[in-house]
């Protein structure tokens, strides 16, 4: 009997994991969709702009009325914290990933927009970024839409490498432990509410 539960505790541990993931996931996904819509729904003298904190999503300024991306900044379903580590470009927001350090149980299968999750050790390499490809971008070929090949990332180079440390802050004055190569800095805002 004691077996059988030991078990059991098992298979519910994993399946409330897999939730967990598939809930990650979808708030990934709804990050990664809002900062597309931020960055294509307007034009600031002539270009297109990221947001500058994860607030800007929740109501963008730069055209009058009000205008949301993301109805709220989500809780991570993995730490259960509203605070998320975030990718900057030049300052902007490029993408979000969880601040969990804990192993994944799914390692393959993703969807196409997901395939570069594939095989990640830990929750924290599950970058949500606008465009889907921008880690994987050769520096050579440009890293952002719209610019040169000095904003490109260094392929390889994601959230927990030795170029820059996550640190805790607010999303309006958050600055950055270091600059890594090819521009992305790797950080973690906490909305304060």
């Amino acid at each position: 009997m004691g077996i059988g539960l030991t078990v059991a505790a098992e298979v519910y541990t994993t399946a409330a994991r897999r939730s967990q993931e598939r809930a990650l996931l979808n708030v990934g996904h709804q990050f990664r969709r809002a900062i597309e819509r931020y960055y294509e729904s307007a034009l600031v003298a002539g270009q297109h702009q990221y947001p500058a904190t994860l607030d800007d999503l929740l109501r963008d300024n730069r055209v009058p009325g009000i205008q949301r991306h993301l109805r709220q900044v989500f809780v991570d379903p993995i730490t259960g914290k509203a605070e998320w580590g975030v990718v900057r470009v030049a300052g902007r927001i490029v993408g979000v990933y969880s601040l969990s350090e804990q192993a994944p149980v799914k390692i393959d299968n993703f969807e196409a927009e997901d395939m570069s999750f594939r095989g990640k050790k830990k929750y924290s390499d599950w970058v949500f970024t606008y465009p889907v490809d921008l880690l994987l971008r050769d520096p050579a070929q440009g890293g952002l839409p719209g610019q040169g090949a000095a904003s490109g990332a260094a392929p390889g180079f994601g959230p927990g490498t030795s170029a820059s440390a996550p640190f805790m802050g607010a999303s309006e004055a958050s600055s950055p432990v270091g600059t890594p190569p090819g521009g992305f800095i790797f950080s973690s805002d906490s909305p304060q509410r």
